[in-house]
């Protein structure tokens, strides 16, 4: 437990210098979304600040924030009750892809590009004017079932396709355990489900949306360059 802690304390340490990637620009809508992934865990007692300055942006017309809780903390005390293997995943292509050797909570990933910590608002919002999506990649639409892409001339060989569906509720959830016992810790724009539907390059390209039992939740498409890649384009609807 305590190796664990002081390993993490190290490794966002090192996040909070930010690790940028050399990539291509992101786009979304007409707002020309900027995603703002939160990586937590509500066993993690670093996690409730990061998820206050992350929600705190979640109203902002220009920005999609998602909330993905994490599985690595479940051992310790307290089961994230948002969590999922997919979701952990996600958060080591993009260490892998920053050349780190380790997942950390929290984290906050912005349009695939860089990182920080999250804990410190003035950082957090630093980066995400810093890594603002563009107005030049190919358009994404969700209506009627589907999503289509455009065409566009970004050089990218290949991107995925991603499916997001979230609750754009607030959350709260009662801790009884853990590094947060006896807390009640809101919640966010958390995703529910995510699902690849294929895959882009280049060319004008329309989707199914699978159906879902799940009621309330709003839906984000990402095109995304391979995993733990830039986020090239974003839409909600």
């Amino acid at each position: 437990m305590k190796r664990m802690i002081a390993l993490r304390n190290v490794i966002a340490a090192v996040a909070l210098l930010s690790a940028a990637k050399p990539a291509l620009s992101g786009s979304a809508d007409s707002r020309n979304l900027t995603v703002v992934e939160l990586f937590q865990s509500q066993g993690c007692s670093s996690c409730p600040s990061a998820n206050a300055n992350v929600m705190a942006l979640s109203d902002r017309p220009d920005l999609l924030t998602l909330s993905f809780g994490v599985t690595y903390w479940d051992q310790l005390g307290w089961k994230d009750t948002f969590a999922s293997p997919l979701y952990t995943a996600r958060q080591w292509d993009y260490a892998r892809a920053f050349h780190r050797d380790q997942a950390f909570t929290p984290e906050v990933v912005v349009n695939g590009r860089a990182d920080v910590v999250g804990q410190n608002r003035s950082e957090l919002e630093a980066l995400v004017q810093r890594e603002a999506a563009s107005p030049s990649a190919p358009s994404v639409s969700i209506a009627n079932g589907q999503v289509r892409i455009g065409t566009s001339d970004i050089h990218a060989t290949s991107a995925d396709v991603w499916l997001i569906r979230y609750d754009p509720n607030i959350e709260r959830v009662p801790i009884s355990r853990g590094e947060n016992e006896g807390r009640t810790l809101p919640h966010k724009n958390v995703v529910k489900e995510l699902v690849k539907l294929g895959s882009w390059s280049g060319r004008a390209k329309t989707y199914e949306l699978p159906q879902t039992a799940r009621s309330g939740l709003r839906l984000a498409v990402l095109l995304q360059q391979g995993p733990g890649g830039v986020i090239l384009a974003a839409a909600r609807s």
